[in-house]
Parts: structure tokens; C-alpha cells; sequence
């Protein structure tokens, strides 16, 4: 891919500017890549491919991964939609899109832009699946329940969404997470690699927020049916959900 072609990829369809904080921003590529094969022991590939299969993604879908990140699972929901299908991501990072563009050729059918869950600039009911792996605990908390209700919009009557994060974290693994993660991870307005807030405090810690039964409740008010837990090997769990045929329902 040429430097013009990546750089139309990567600013394709861009998201408006961030109206709110875009959450926690992994930066550091090759940081995120290590922070993966040390925390799913190299298997990371055989969830991608159990986790695509769980969305339900199928042949000439049009797929949406929110938080694509350097575009892994976004090239495993690929391969299940196929040539006749589509697979948008989006990050709000641009390192991380930067990369997924620059790594898209394999399979043809994947393009990346700029934008994050909260603040979606894509046509209502335009996609037959959304996922997002592993951001969640990104978004700030008080726009999670924003987020998801974009998932919602995007997806067309009858569609599948698909959300997965840890699971179970017990105390050593979480240590682990939390000390690998900040080898890719920058707080916007924190600075890199100190910690604290701008008043000097400790900020919330995201890892607290990765079991996403959490969000089952925000679902149903939502408007999603259907929703189910289950746990994936290695370490993870996803819930999956549809949007019913008809208006949404009123909070």
C-alpha cells in the first residue's frame, strides 16, 4: 500500500472531533502486540477466530468492529464475511490505524477511520453485525451506556452485536494486566507512563470495569434482545445480543 493509499484508508469517513474525552488511548503498537502474546500465551489468533464465529458474522455481511485496534480481529471477521462481504473499523487512535491500514492487503475487503464508540458518525441500520473486544473499560464510564446505545443505531433490524473483554481477572492476572498495559496505554490529559491525574490523584482504574455482565442491564434498557453470556478460551467473555426487528424501545 502507497503512502497516499494509506493515509485515504486511514482518514476515511473520519469521526467529528472528539466532543468528549475519547477514554484511554493505545498508542504504542508494538506495546499493545506484546501486551497480547504474553497475556493469551500466543493464542491470541485462536480466539480472534472463536470470537468472529460467536458474532455471527457470515458471508457478504457488512461488519463493524468498534476499537479495531491494529486491525487483528478485524482480518479474522474478514475471512468469515469474504469477498462478497465488509469489515469497518474504527479506533480512535491513530497509531493503531495507521497500522491496520498498512496491514489491510491480506484479505481486500477491510478499511479504517478514525472515530470512537461514543460519538459513531455512520448511518443508522447500515451494518448486519457490530463487535468490540476488549474496549469497553477504555471508554469512560459515564459514556459506556452512550456507546452501546450507537451500536445499537448502526445496526440494521435483525442485527447481531458483540462485546468481549477478560474474563475471569482474578488478582495476580489483573496485576499482570495492568503492569503489561501501561507499556501501551496513554491517558489523554495524564501524560504518558506517570499515573496520575492533572490534580494529582490516582485515576480510576479501567481494569474494574472488564466483566462485561456489567452491561447486560444497559442492553435490555437499550433495546437489545437475546442477550446472552458466554466465556471463551482463552481468559475471555463476550456477550452477544440483536437488535429486534421494530422501533426501539424508550428508555
Amino acid at each position: 500500500m502507497s503512502d497516499t493509499e494509506q493515509s485515504q484508508s486511514t482518514h476515511r469517513r473520519p469521526g467529528p472531533a472528539h466532543e468528549t474525552p475519547p477514554g484511554i488511548l493505545i498508542t504504542r503498537v508494538r506495546g499493545y502486540n506484546l501486551f497480547n502474546t504474553v497475556f493469551f500465551g500466543g493464542r491470541r489468533r485462536r480466539l480472534d477466530t472463536a470470537l468472529a464465529a460467536e458474532s455471527g458474522a457470515s458471508r457478504g455481511d457488512h461488519v463493524l468492529d468498534i476499537g479495531c485496534g491494529p486491525g487483528r480481529f478485524a482480518g479474522a471477521l474478514a475471512e468469515r464475511v469474504g469477498p462478497t462481504g465488509q469489515v469497518e473499523g474504527v479506533d480512535a487512535s491513530g497509531p493503531m490505524i495507521d497500522y491496520a491500514s498498512a496491514h489491510a492487503g491480506r484479505t481486500g475487503n477491510c478499511t479504517f477511520h478514525l472515530g470512537t464508540a461514543q460519538s459513531l458518525s455512520l448511518p443508522d441500520a447500515s451494518f448486519d453485525v457490530v463487535t468490540s473486544t476488549f474496549v469497553m473499560h477504555h471508554i469512560p464510564e459515564d459514556q459506556r451506556e452512550v456507546a452501546l446505545g450507537h451500536m445499537f443505531r448502526v445496526l440494521r433490524p435483525g442485527g447481531r452485536l458483540l462485546i468481549a473483554d477478560m474474563h475471569p481477572l482474578d488478582r495476580l492476572r489483573a496485576g499482570a494486566v495492568r503492569a503489561l498495559a501501561r507499556v501501551a496505554t496513554h491517558r489523554p490529559g495524564h501524560g504518558h507512563g506517570h499515573g496520575h491525574g492533572a490534580d494529582g490523584e490516582t485515576p480510576p482504574d479501567p481494569f474494574a470495569a472488564v466483566d462485561v455482565r456489567r452491561y447486560i442491564d444497559s442492553l435490555h434498557r437499550i433495546g437489545f434482545t437475546g442477550v446472552e453470556f458466554r466465556p471463551v478460551k482463552p481468559s475471555t467473555g463476550c456477550l452477544v445480543a440483536v437488535r429486534p426487528d421494530g422501533l426501539r424501545r424508550s428508555s
